[in-house]
């Protein structure tokens, strides 16, 4: 992924026809595309090979959480796509990761991230799933796991990014979901922040979604996100 353009705009539609009308209005704008399970289920592996073709990055979404495997052939099969980041679940163990590590070694450009623990999870969701840390421990708990495994870098909320940075080093990517414009929903993220915010934490990359998607113009709804990076 490019550094120097730390913006993914999250492509959380139900249908292809919405998105790739986002994508439209976005036009030369956005160069970077997160496609999580909905879209992938709703339009297919189709459309994240056409945003390919057109130049795109793609930010593959699937966290994948299945034996080493299964695992290990879906990386395959999102390298053979062209995306340039996938995640797996940190939760699955060093075991998944590092499958997903040596799978993605035939594909030079594509990065295999670490989701560390859900954005919306609390420590009392992590207590009932018998997770007997704080929501941050268990962050950097996984994180450290990940770099073990040879993971590129982790995905992480905002909250935790100076953490990680500083566990992680400078070489990592750390791409930061539930970040938002200043006054506006950052959805069903427990730990939100803004995109200014993020990046001067340590964010390699931030993930928008609703705050440009959702907006009467994209494009100049993405123009703010850039311009409060700037800030």
């Amino acid at each position: 992924m490019d550094h120097s353009e730390p913006i993914i705009v999250a492509l959380d539609c139900d249908n292809r026809p919405t998105a790739a009308g986002i994508v439209e209005r976005l036009g030369d704008e956005c160069r970077s595309y997160k496609v999580g399970l909905e879209l992938l289920t709703a339009a297919g592996p189709d459309f994240v090979g056409e945003l390919v073709a057109r130049g795109k990055r793609v930010f593959l979404d699937l966290k994948l959480f299945e034996i080493p495997t299964s695992v290990a052939a879906a990386v395959r099969a999102a390298g053979a796509l062209g995306v340039s980041m996938v995640t797996v679940h940190g939760m699955g163990g060093a075991g998944i990761m590092r499958a997903a590590v040596e799978a993605a070694r035939d594909f030079p450009r594509l990065r295999v991230l670490a989701l560390t623990v859900v954005t919306s999870m609390t420590d009392a969701d992590l207590a009932d799933v018998g997770v007997g840390r704080p929501a941050r421990d268990q962050t950097l708990r996984l994180a450290r796991l990940a770099g073990a495994a040879g993971c590129h870098g982790v995905i992480a909320s905002p909250r935790d990014i100076t953490e990680l940075r500083h566990e992680l080093g400078g070489g990592a990517l750390i791409v930061a979901p539930g970040v938002a414009l200043p006054g506006q929903s950052p959805g069903e993220h427990a730990h939100p922040s803004t995109p200014g915010a993020a990046l001067a934490a340590g964010a390699s990359h931030i993930v928008v979604g609703r705050a440009v998607t959702r907006a009467a113009d994209p494009a100049a709804a993405f123009r703010l996100v850039r311009a409060d990076l700037a800030s």
